[in-house]
């Protein structure tokens, strides 16, 4: 069976905690990603989605002057990448989320998205 670590993306994109959030969503459009980690010096301090965008718009936020750190989710949630794809699959569900940073000894080491997850299990299912 394979892992998390198999499946995440492995090329971290980061983005610093005084980006503007239009600014991120440009930055997420150019990448085709979902997701940015905010990085505060060294650490990472929060993620950014998609879905915090459109929370932020659907408050009527000015994303032209408001920063990303007024609007992402902290802490990151995070799951080993030995762990299985059914595990990641099932806190996502749980906590009605689409993206898992992917942690080796603690240390951030890649992404997983639901759409990571939906191309692993669709293989999965072929092969049954």
């Amino acid at each position: 069976m394979a892992t998390i670590g198999q499946i995440m993306t492995r090329e971290l994109s980061v983005i610093s905690k005084a980006t503007t959030i239009r600014e991120a969503a440009g930055q997420m459009h150019e990448q085709l990603i979902g997701s940015l980690l905010v990085k505060e010096g060294e650490n990472y301090s929060g993620i950014i989605t998609e879905a915090d965008i459109v929370r932020a718009v659907a408050q009527q936020v000015d994303v032209a002057i408001t920063t990303v750190d007024e609007v992402m989710s902290s802490p990151i949630l995070t799951v080993e990448k030995n762990l299985s794809p059914h595990y990641a699959r099932d806190v996502m569900g749980g906590k009605r989320i689409r993206h898992l940073a992917v942690t080796d000894a603690g240390i951030i080491v890649g992404i997983i998205s639901a759409r990571d997850l939906l191309a692993y299990f669709k293989t999965v299912s072929k092969e049954i």
